[in-house]
């Protein structure tokens, strides 16, 4: 569904920026950037966002989780589903590149974190974070009552993707989430993350360095410019029809990756937002 659709009533945005600039002090991170993405019914759209360091992705993801200090915007509106951000919610949930593990917690226990917080019995909490422990592709009679510090890190990112969508948020937002992960690790963690995705019928918006993993996740990649960032492309991209490693040798794939690497070098040699 196009944003024109949306616009016309069909559906509403389930996320909108108009005209969002931040600053820290006399430094602009992000200026002037736009866009909307429709609340699609039993779908949700995969947003990969591209960009040079310290361009604002990250910000961007903040500003629609409502963390400080990125948020609030300093100039323009962050809407959720038509309404003004005003603080973090449970409608959305974030995955960093960091592993978020609770130390102290099993396994099991870091999947329930969520449900605990909302009061769910621990009967049902246990059996709902097994599922997921399930999901995500480990092992719950090994790995279910391991420690944070017993785990690889493919396995922790797991946990954090299982903790996340239990609570079934409408948006998901992942912070270069595979980006610590060995090349064989992160396309496999890229494969289920698309599986899991489809299940969870939620808007993904996903930060990443590589062209490759914005070009196989996305349906929608934004290109940002070198800072302060702002958005300078946006592209299309239909829904992958292979596992990733299949995927890097269609050609049509390795034309998508070609393109967008051309506008990601031209950014390399500018230090201005738009050229």
């Amino acid at each position: 569904m196009s944003d024109a659709a949306a616009a016309d009533g069909q559906y509403a945005n389930v996320v909108d920026f108009r005209h969002v600039t931040k600053r820290f002090g006399n430094i602009t991170v992000i200026r002037d950037v736009t866009f909307s993405v429709p609340d699609l019914p039993n779908k949700g759209e995969f947003i990969a966002i591209l960009g040079p360091s310290g361009c604002g992705k990250s910000t961007v993801l903040r500003l629609i989780a409502g963390l400080r200090p990125h948020y609030p915007a300093t100039e323009g509106t962050v809407l959720v589903l038509d309404k003004p951000v005003t603080r973090p919610g449970s409608d959305r949930s974030m995955v960093f590149q960091d592993y978020t593990s609770f130390d102290n917690r099993t396994v099991e226990d870091n999947v329930a974190f969520g449900l605990e917080c909302r009061g769910v019995p621990a009967a049902e909490r246990r059996e709902r974070a097994r599922e997921w422990v399930a999901k995500v592709g480990l092992d719950v009679k090994r790995d279910a009552t391991k420690y944070p510090s017993e785990l690889s890190g493919g396995m922790r990112q797991r946990v954090a993707i299982a903790r996340t969508l239990i609570l079934s948020p409408r948006i998901i937002l992942m912070d270069e989430p595979f980006g610590a992960l060995d090349p064989t690790t992160r396309l496999h963690m890229q494969e289920l993350l698309v599986h899991l995705w489809k299940e969870a019928q939620a808007t993904v918006f996903f930060v990443t360095h590589s062209i490759e993993e914005a070009v196989y996740l996305g349906d929608r990649v934004y290109v940002f410019s070198s800072s302060p960032g702002t958005i300078i492309r946006e592209m299309t991209i239909p829904p992958p029809t292979l596992p990733p490693k299949d995927m890097l040798r269609e050609r049509a794939f390795i034309e998508r990756v070609s393109e967008l690497r051309d506008v990601m070098d031209g950014l390399a040699t500018s230090t201005r937002a738009g050229d």
